[in-house]
């Protein structure tokens, strides 16, 4: 029960650093909201669950941004970022099989990312983590300037 409610507690302190208040919440921040807890379903598109690639593409289409289907193939959309330069609604990529990129999420802002874990569904992980700080590879933008304002600005 206490890890429970430790984990309840961890996501609410963490949904709050994401979108401060519901006033500043984003469009993207409420997308990705919206799935938070959606179960992991290795190969899944949708609502009923999402491997890490198909929550990306997911996401994004919702704002008429078409991703391809896979992780490494995700890696290869959009411009370059360095990790020091990253903005709500760029991609993150990780080697979490020892052989290639083989994981994504959507970094959101103060460190932290948004995926769909094997083992939760989708959930916000720190990229300082000791996990995923050593399996970080890059970062693409996918977002031109015009679009981030756009998904960035305020309900």
């Amino acid at each position: 029960m206490k890890k429970a409610v430790a984990g309840l507690f961890s996501l609410v302190l963490l949904l709050g650093i994401m979108v401060g208040n519901a006033s500043a919440e984003t469009p993207l921040s409420a997308s990705v909201n919206a799935l938070m807890g959606t179960p992991y379903k290795y190969g899944g598109t949708t609502l009923r669950g999402f491997d890490c690639s198909g929550f990306t593409s997911y996401v994004f289409d919702g704002f008429g941004i078409e991703l391809s289907r896979s992780s490494k193939t995700q890696a290869l959309e959009g411009a370059w970022v360095d990790k020091s330069d990253l903005r709500p609604g760029d991609l993150v990529f990780f080697n979490t099989d020892g052989k290639s990129i083989s994981h994504v999420g959507i970094y959101v802002g103060n460190g932290k990312f948004a995926h769909s874990a094997t083992n939760k569904g989708v959930t916000i992980n720190g990229l300082n983590e000791s996990y995923y700080a050593k399996r970080y590879v890059t970062a693409r933008r996918v977002l031109d300037d015009a679009a981030y304002e756009q998904l960035m600005t305020d309900n």
